[in-house]
């Protein structure tokens, strides 16, 4: 969604929306409608730059992010450490 490259589902992170916030759900079981993104923070970046959210969960307004950022940070942190 970020990149609009394509992978495979297990390569991405799927994202709802929960109270007005995108939450990551890496199991997949969380209802609602969900999105998928690579958990790189530069996918994440640029799905919030285009607004890509709010249009792929279907949902008003801006959503908060919060959550989402840490949770592909913290990502990031234990892939890169051996």
């Amino acid at each position: 969604m970020g990149c609009r490259e394509r992978a495979v589902k297990n390569e991405l992170l799927r994202i709802v929306t929960i109270e007005d916030a995108c939450v990551p759900d890496p199991r997949g079981t969380l209802p609602g409608r969900g999105a998928y993104v690579h958990p790189a923070p530069v996918c994440l970046d640029q799905a919030v730059r285009r607004r890509a959210f709010p249009r792929a969960l279907r949902v008003p307004g801006p959503l908060d992010v919060k959550a989402l950022r840490h949770y592909v940070e913290q990502a990031q942190g234990c892939d890169s450490n051996p």
